[in-house]
Parts: C-alpha cells; structure tokens; sequence
C-alpha cells in the first residue's frame, strides 16, 4: 500500500485525496501526517523539494507533487477518466487545474506574509500583489466556471476554493455567486469534495 505524505490543510493534498476516491483508490492509500517546516520529518528525503503531496511506494521510490500524483492515478485506473484523452478537453482541463493551482499559489503567499513572516519583515505590497491573483483567478471562474464531466481541472478548482474556506473565511462568496452555486452542485456530484473537509 503506498503511502501519502500531507496535510488535511493542503488544498494540494486535498486535490490528490478527491483523485483517488473518485478513481477508487482512497482505501488503497496509507495516509500519513507530515511537517515540511520541520527539518527533523523526513519530507525533504522523500522530496528535495520539500513540498506535500508525496507519494510513497514500498520500495522506496516517490511521486510529487500533485499533478504528478493525479495524473498517475489516472493512469492507474486506465487513462482518461480525470484527465480527457482528446485533445482539446484535456487542454482545458489543465488549463483549469493550472488556474486552481495558481491560485492556492498565491493564497499561500499571503498566508505566509500575513501570518509566518515576523510582523516587522511582512510587505503589504506582496500580499497585495498575490491578492490581485487571487481575484483575477476567482473572477475568471465566475464569469466562466468548470463545465461537463468532472476533470482533473474540477477538482483543482474545487480544492482552491476549499482553501479559500477554510484560510480566508470564505470571504469569495459574497463576490462570485456564480462560484458558489457551482461549488454546490460539485459538492452533490463528488462525495469526496466533503469527505475531505477540514473544519
């Protein structure tokens, strides 16, 4: 059974646990906690980077990061199924997941700035500046949100507004109702959007 590292707070992690129930392997994955500011936790090991999601196999040898781990269990359950095969949904679908990504990129800056960093180090600037990404990002996918089969670009972009919830106090939903309701409707399709949750 491999094992993956993370964090229920890493809306990366959370994407690659939402992969693998969809695709039916969340029973087959070992869930194990893991610190990346820790110098002493063995994640800089498993990934030079230091960065979760990782994957872990019996033998040693390791996957990161999350579209990695996504996109091998799709391969794992045929292909296709997350990732679409022809060519013009699977460039959407990426697409969709690089915006989803991007934006916890930049959530997680501002967390950073505003809550790691010593208060006499921290730059408003660069909060502000990653904050402009986020909204940029959140008003792309009101005007145009997700659509059809779920892909590995819904899961993303669920998982960012996740993080959105769970880091911001859900202060986007007063502005994207279109989100909102789309976030809705994929918390019905996708059990797994809820079985992942973190209060």
């Amino acid at each position: 059974m491999p094992i993956l590292r993370y964090s229920p707070a890493s809306p990366y992690a959370r994407k690659v646990r939402i992969v693998a129930e969809i695709l039916g392997f969340g029973k087959d994955v070992e869930l194990v906690g893991a610190d990346p500011s820790d110098p002493a936790d063995t994640v800089r090991e498993q990934n030079p980077l230091g960065k979760i999601p990782i994957l872990v196999f019996a033998n040693g040898d390791t996957l990161y990061d999350s579209r990695v781990i996504a996109e091998y269990f799709d391969v794992l359950a045929g292909g296709g199924k997350l990732f679409p095969s022809d060519s013009a949904s699977r460039f959407e679908a990426l697409k969709q997941q690089a915006l989803g990504d991007g934006i916890n990129d930049a959530a997680l800056l501002i967390r950073y700035e505003s809550v790691v960093r010593p208060e006499h180090l921290r730059h408003p600037e660069a909060s502000a500046l990653q904050a402009g990404k986020v909204e940029r990002g959140l008003a792309q996918l009101d005007r145009q949100p997700p659509s059809g089969a779920v892909t590995i670009g819904h899961i993303a972009v669920a998982s960012a507004l996740g993080y959105q919830d769970l880091r911001f106090g859900g202060a986007w939903r007063a502005k994207y109702p279109n989100l909102v309701a789309w976030l809705d409707d994929f918390a019905k399709k996708v059990p797994a959007y809820e079985a992942t949750h973190v209060a």
